[in-house]
């Protein structure tokens, strides 16, 4: 073999195979804390189990720019003087959202939500919070945070109706005294008790109460009852104050359903989030990744024909019109487009393929062939895709990025 082939394996080599940042990282599980957090790298997916756990209540949001404010749950890693600060996090690109155990958007949820979350630390280079604040000040009313402070990009988001649902969890209701408002349950999974003793929540007056196709009352709360809950105040005063409880199989249906519809809704109008993995410039070739938390019944709206004339938006510079296509509109970090309805091209969809399932990833890449390539269709680079057969409209100025430059 000469030395410019080579030269040339290794680099292909390079580019095929994943290179994580660290071989040795600290995880939940591995408490070695002479061992760094996990980094990620940008333009490509995180290994599984890298992530920090963290759950707390949703205190504020900025769901264009997809940044949340949580008030981190108490525990008893914290001292007193440290407990019920908050962590500011921006959701990584492919950082995905659950609520009620289908995808969704920030803005789905409300505030006072309790949610759990997996973090990463801050980038590498940027200086942590508690070395920049006792470096500057003894006063130690000016140091307090959270521990967790430092882990301010999120790979993931659920609510508890989602995070008990995902692993086959469920309350059941032992007790409730209406007199004191409390509700006594105990965590199940596969019909079997977990997590330790019965747990004493709180009820109030305004707690929504769905049964069946409807709503009940805090009567219609009984022993023996399996629920689904959704709790705020989750840890100042014990487990949680409950905001909403689903007393049966059919009222969790219809949530779910109900989510995943809005869910749909908000996607088509904003396109399918993912990145550019490649980019052939003499063929006009892009090769697209997609993230997770969408909902994969999406995906089969690729294959929709739409036999319009090519000069039409939708075509993106198809070459076929009776082959599917789609257009590709550049995005930022935050998955915010500029002006998605003028600021998209594409064309014909010539390949689909299955690859490897990791954090983040949806598992299906695709290869567009443009009639145009726009600047923002580089490697690394976070798109919005749209199917052809998708109505493309002006979404709410407040979410386009155009005109904050």
């Amino acid at each position: 073999m000469t030395i410019c082939k080579i030269f040339l394996y290794l680099c292909l080599a390079a580019i095929v195979t994943p290179v994580f940042a660290q071989e040795a990282y600290r995880t939940d599980e591995n408490k070695d804390e002479s061992l760094p957090w996990f980094q990620p790298i940008k333009g490509e997916f995180p290994p599984e189990g890298s992530a920090h756990y963290v759950s707390g209540e949703l205190i504020g949001l900025d769901h264009p720019e997809r940044k949340v404010i949580i008030r981190v749950d108490r525990n008893d890693s914290q001292s007193r003087a440290l407990m019920d600060y908050p962590l500011t996090a921006l959701m990584l690109p492919y950082g995905s959202i659950y609520y009620q155990n289908q995808p969704a958007a920030l803005q789905d949820i409300p505030i006072g939500t309790h949610l759990h979350g997996w973090f990463y630390e801050r980038p590498k280079g940027e200086t942590k919070h508690w070395t920049l604040r006792n470096g500057q000040s003894h006063n130690v009313n000016e140091v307090r945070a959270s521990p967790e402070v430092d882990f301010t990009r999120c790979l993931r988001l659920e609510d508890d109706f989602s995070y008990r649902a995902r692993r086959n969890q469920i309350w059941k209701v032992d007790q409730v005294d209406f007199t004191t408002k409390k509700l006594t349950a105990t965590l199940q999974e596969d019909g079997k008790a977990v997590g330790g003793d019965a747990k004493i929540f709180d009820l109030v007056s305004h707690t929504v109460v769905y049964e069946g196709a409807g709503f009940g009352t805090l009567e219609s709360i009984k022993p023996g009852q399996t629920v689904q809950m959704n709790l705020t105040w989750a840890t100042l005063y014990g487990p949680g104050r409950v905001i909403h409880i689903w007393l049966d199989e059919k009222s969790r249906e219809l949530a779910s359903v109900r989510q995943l519809e809005r869910h749909r809704s908000n996607i088509r109008e904003r396109g399918i989030p993912g990145w550019v993995d490649a980019v052939d410039d003499k063929t006009k070739i892009v090769t697209l990744t997609f993230f997770d938390g969408v909902d994969r019944e999406l995906f089969n709206d690729f294959d929709i024909i739409v036999p319009e004339p090519l000069g039409w938006p939708t075509s993106g510079g198809a070459k076929d019109e009776l082959k599917p296509k789609g257009t590709i509109a550049v995005a930022r970090d935050c998955l915010m487009t500029y002006d998605p309805v003028n600021d998209r091209k594409g064309g014909n969809i010539v390949k689909r393929s299955k690859v490897p399932l990791r954090p983040g990833c949806s598992g299906l890449q695709i290869q567009v062939e443009c009639g145009m390539l726009l600047e923002g269709y580089r490697p690394g680079g976070v798109i919005r895709f749209f199917p052809a057969a998708w109505n493309v409209v002006a979404i709410p100025r407040e979410e386009q990025f155009h005109g904050r430059e």
